[in-house]
């Protein structure tokens, strides 16, 4: 578990997930304002099972404060190939360097495997968050109707390694 505060100086938890948080990440994915309108079909049945969450790195970031214990964001790391698969953080939690937690603690992990770059398909609305950390565009995922019916962003993370 890594103690961390964000920088609105709120203390925050990162820890890895487990299977009774399976509902907790299905729902901030499921309620993201991100996928409101255009983008509500890509998030509607989505899934975050207990199989998922114990077949990848996923990691939880929780409050220690006032919000102690509360799933704040979440992200999903795979490790073959490596891909940063899921990153959400909570809309009523945005702003508060949440998702820069996250992605941090996700390049460590990144690191500690021995990778040294971190792709990212990343959602439209998501684009700039992913500049601002830092990740490189790389390209264009094309449209995969019906599931995705919009061209996406790709990215990448070089992670140097120690």
């Amino acid at each position: 578990m890594t103690s961390r505060t964000s920088p609105a100086n709120r203390p925050v938890t990162i820890r890895r997930a487990v299977a009774r948080d399976a509902k907790r990440l299905t729902r901030l994915v499921r309620g993201s304002g991100a996928y409101e309108g255009k983008y509500a079909a890509a998030v509607a049945g989505y899934r975050v099972g207990p199989d998922y969450i114990e077949a990848h790195r996923a990691f939880v970031a929780v409050g220690a404060d006032e919000h102690a214990g509360r799933v704040l964001g979440f992200y999903s790391l795979v490790l073959a190939p490596p891909e940063l698969d899921l990153l959400f953080v909570a809309d009523e939690a945005q702003g508060r360097g949440i998702g820069r937690l996250l992605v941090a603690h996700m390049q460590s992990e990144a690191r500690a495997a021995g990778i040294d770059r971190v792709k990212v398909v990343s959602h439209s609305p998501a684009e700039d968050f992913y500049r601002r950390a830092g990740a490189v565009r790389t390209g264009t995922a094309l449209a995969n109707p019906p599931a995705v019916p919009w061209d996406r962003p790709e990215f990448e993370f070089h992670i140097p390694l120690e």
